[in-house]
């Protein structure tokens, strides 16, 4: 049997990565190309779970419904009523100088 030497093994698995088409790593160091090779995994996640109806989007879509989310008048009520209370959201600054004036007053 005859020896073939290391750089004449070396050439031949160069060629080979070449033809077809593989990463040539001779020192075998970590390239992550096995992750990078799989499949996503998103859309497979995405496609498993049916889409979500939610009455907002219904109504966006059909407004001759005239369809109703009483979740989201509660909520607009509810803000409504804190704000008569005086507990509602800051109003929003509109130069910096308000800025300042309402981190003072805290």
């Amino acid at each position: 049997m005859s020896v073939v030497p290391p750089s004449r093994l070396a050439k031949l698995t160069k060629l080979r990565c070449n033809i077809f088409q593989t990463v040539y790593n001779p020192t075998g160091i970590r390239t992550g190309a096995k992750y990078l090779r799989a499949r996503l995994r998103g859309p497979a996640m995405m496609s498993y779970y049916p889409p979500t109806l939610n009455i907002s989007r219904v109504a966006r879509m059909y407004p001759e419904l005239e369809l109703v989310d009483e979740d989201e008048e509660q909520r607009l009520q509810d803000i409504e009523d804190r704000k008569k209370r005086g507990k509602g959201a800051p109003k929003k600054a509109k130069t910096k100088e308000d800025g300042r004036r309402n981190q003072r007053r805290k």
